[in-house]
């Protein structure tokens, strides 16, 4: 049969397996195992499986992963995540509604430091959710704000999403975080508009808090210094070359230790839950990426992106039309599929045909790769807000249990339409994603 054909029965059995419950990487690995035994031969696939492990993580690129997740899980344990939602109420609290746009916004805070979904998710929901109840306001738009807010985890830098992509798109990983500042800033504005049409529509939903003075509300704003110092500093370092990608991360990292120093919060406990949560996310994604790796080099070897490219290419369809497209079989995907996995799946399958594309855009193949990456990181966001994977709303469910989860999902549902418009606009409006990372004068940002 041609190999192509192959290529497809592959990722057929692989989303079988995923069905089924097996292990995202473990699942990657067995398929790409398997289809090189019947492409090549039973050493050949050995010889691949033995050094593909130790090839993909001793890769310096992928040694920011960690250190980033450290900085994050560090500072949840700090205590910065209470203060910056009470210095974002403190000025929003005479809004209708404005508890929620102060979750918004602190989760957008917290989450320039996190990096992780379901950290932001779960850290802003044992905080958050007890003020909300205080001042009545009605579970769905408790629950639907503190989950869309939790996506920021993956879309504000430092991001695992961009990470990934970054990695297996051959991108500057600081590049792409630097992409993803202005979509994440404006998708921001958009849950905070939603959640005040909310409150306009249904005045119940969200009533109005106390009154803070002007004096209240600047001492509140000391606790945005830890942040601001951190993501000056790590941010800065990347988009200036003072520092790669990596090198920022540790320098992240340890200020995030020093913090807790300060905060008098580094104790034997804390110390020891958050290199241990480190280390279980790590091995989680390093697990992802060996088994990305195996499965690559089968799809790869079976010519399928190419084969694709190719058949696109040959068609009169419009650019947009294949990237609306491309975007589609994502979005349907990330609803069963865990993000993480999916983006370092899809990537070289959907990235090659995208490149194939006019787009319009000068300067080589980078600002594709770039706007692309941070479509496909914006769907990461459709995909865990909606059931049934829909992982914030499972951690939302965990820090409320008396909560349905349909009352969580249909809490979220008025933020899917805002992440819809939000990557409408970046489809219309690429310079959204490309333009900070073009002021780099086109350089690499490890």
């Amino acid at each position: 049969m041609p190999t192509y054909l192959l290529g497809l029965f592959g990722l057929l059995l692989l989303v079988t397996l995923l069905f089924m419950g097996m292990r995202v990487g473990i699942a990657m690995a067995l398929v790409g195992f398997l289809g090189i035994w019947y492409m090549r031969s039973l050493n050949v696939a050995l010889n691949l499986m033995m050094n593909t492990p130790f090839a993909t993580v001793r890769s310096e690129t992928l040694s920011v992963i960690p250190l980033f997740i450290l900085m994050g899980v560090v500072c949840a344990n700090c205590g910065i995540s209470q203060e910056l939602y009470q210095c974002c109420y403190k000025f929003v609290s005479r809004m209708r509604g404005g508890l929620a746009v102060a979750t918004i916004l602190a989760c957008g805070c917290f989450s320039a430091i996190c990096g992780s979904a379901s950290a932001t998710t779960a850290a802003m929901g044992k905080i958050c959710l007890p003020e909300m109840d205080r001042f009545k306001y009605k579970r769905t738009l408790t629950c639907g704000s503190i989950s869309a807010g939790g996506t920021f985890g993956i879309l504000i830098p430092p991001s695992v999403g961009f990470m990934l992509y970054a990695i297996n798109a051959g991108i500057g990983v600081g590049t792409m975080f630097i992409a993803g500042i202005v979509p994440g800033l404006i998708l921001i504005l958009i849950y905070s508009i939603v959640a005040l049409i909310i409150c306009t529509i249904d005045p119940e939903a969200g009533p109005k808090g106390p009154i803070f003075t002007l004096v209240e509300k600047l001492k509140s704003t000391v606790s945005l210094i830890p942040v601001g110092i951190l993501f000056i500093i790590v941010l800065g370092g990347i988009t200036f070359g003072i520092c790669s990608a990596t090198e920022g991360a540790a320098v992240g990292a340890t200020g995030a230790f020093i913090f807790m120093m300060i905060r008098k919060q580094f104790n034997l406990k804390n110390v020891i839950s958050s290199l241990k949560e480190s280390a279980e996310t790590t091995a989680m994604i390093f697990m992802i990426m060996i088994g990305a790796n195996l499965f690559s080099n089968f799809i790869s070897a079976t010519g399928l992106p190419q084969t694709f490219a190719k058949l696109v290419a040959g068609t009169d369809v419009h650019a947009i039309i294949v990237l609306v497209f491309c975007l589609l079989i994502y979005a349907i995907l990330a609803t069963f599929i865990d993000a993480l996995p999916l983006i370092v799946l899809l990537t070289p399958i959907f990235l090659p045909v995208i490149r194939s594309l006019d787009f319009g855009f000068t300067g080589g193949t980078d600002p594709v790769t770039i706007w692309f990456g941070v479509l496909m990181v914006m769907l990461m966001s459709f995909g865990i807000i909606t059931p049934p994977v829909g992982m914030c709303c499972y951690v939302m469910a965990g820090v409320a249990p008396d909560t349905p989860l349909s009352t969580i999902f249909r809490g979220t549902f008025p933020f899917v339409i805002g992440l819809v418009v939000m990557i409408a606009i970046v489809i219309a409006f690429p310079s959204l994603a490309t333009w900070l990372p073009g002021l780099t004068g086109g350089q690499k940002l490890f």
